[in-house]
Parts: structure tokens; sequence; C-alpha cells
């Protein structure tokens, strides 16, 4: 079955940068969109960055310009470069694997990130 690992995440100050990376197995990675989500305590779980199977992306109005979805289909991970952190960025981020055979969702375990002010 699909599994999604997320690693990356962490304790940083704002302005500062992390890079959350995701990797999946049980499927055929290439074919797939990728996303990170994020949720925050109190809130929605909400979208951050989308990559498809042709590498568009789209972003967050909140982080466009400070962060980049990418992914390598030889190594079946997906990476979200976070820069310029703001302390509203604190939040556990999902991976998202959207199957494109089946339309199914898949989800990591969530990873925390934190951004001190």
């Amino acid at each position: 079955q699909v599994q999604l690992v997320e690693s990356g995440g962490g304790l940083v100050q704002a302005g500062g940068s992390l890079r959350l990376s995701c990797a999946a197995s049980g499927t055929v990675f290439r074919l797939n969109t990728m996303g990170w989500y994020r949720q925050a305590p109190g809130k929605q779980r909400e979208l951050v960055a989308r990559i498809t199977s042709i590498f568009r992306t789209n972003y967050a109005d909140s982080v466009k310009g400070r962060f980049t979805i990418s992914r390598n289909n030889t190594k079946n991970t997906v990476y979200l470069q976070m820069n310029s952190l703001k302390p509203e960025d604190t939040a556990v981020y999902y991976c998202n694997l959207r199957s494109s055979s089946s339309l199914s969702d898949y989800w990591g375990q969530g990873t925390q990130v934190t951004v001190s002010s």
C-alpha cells in the first residue's frame, strides 16, 4: 500500500529556513500529484503547495515567493524548501499523494514546524 514518510521539521527562528522531505513507496511515484498541507492549532488543514506529474506547481498566496516545492522521481521524494519563515507558518505539515488512477488521497504522519519570533 502507499506509504508516505516525512522528515525535516523542527524549531527555527523567524527568517530562517527548513526543508521538508517526503519519501513515498507502494506506488508509481512519477504519475501522481504530490502536495504539502499544513494545519495550525484550531485551524483547518490548508494546501501549502502542490506539484503535478508534469511538474506544474501552485502555491498558497501566503507562501508564494518564500516556499518552493520540488520532486525527485528517481528518489520517489517530494520536497518543500521553506525560506523566510514566519511565526504564522507554525503548523503540522502533511505530505499528500493524490493517486492519478483512483484519485484517492494518501497522507503522511505529519511533521511539526515551529517558527519562533
